[in-house]
């Protein structure tokens, strides 16, 4: 198991906290909330070692197309790029409606 951390610029907050996916059988789940600081700070647990990098590359690219002050839990068990970043799509989704959890 393997914990890594990153850290964004940010401009935009989020309204709320969020939680969307489910760990276990190939997803991962997804703790958004906000903060004050104009930054974005991101934990990602994964099952995986070694992939640093790939996280690194798509979470950059995330942040470069969503400006978001927030802080993000990512709890990974094999969940593809693509399903990664449809998850977090999904919880800025959930962030700024009416369907917000926590």
């Amino acid at each position: 198991m393997e914990k890594l951390t990153f850290e964004y610029s940010a401009t935009k907050s989020v309204p709320q906290r969020a939680y969307v996916g489910v760990v276990g059988s190939g997803d991962l789940e997804i703790l958004l909330e906000p903060i004050e600081e104009k930054k974005a700070y991101v934990v990602v647990r994964t099952r995986f070692d070694g992939f640093g990098q790939v996280w690194k590359g798509l979470l950059d690219k995330f942040f470069q197309a969503n400006d978001i002050a927030a802080k993000i839990e990512i709890n990974d068990f094999g969940a593809t790029p693509g399903m990664v970043t449809m998850r977090l799509l999904q919880a800025l989704e959930v962030s700024s409606s009416d369907k917000a959890q926590g």
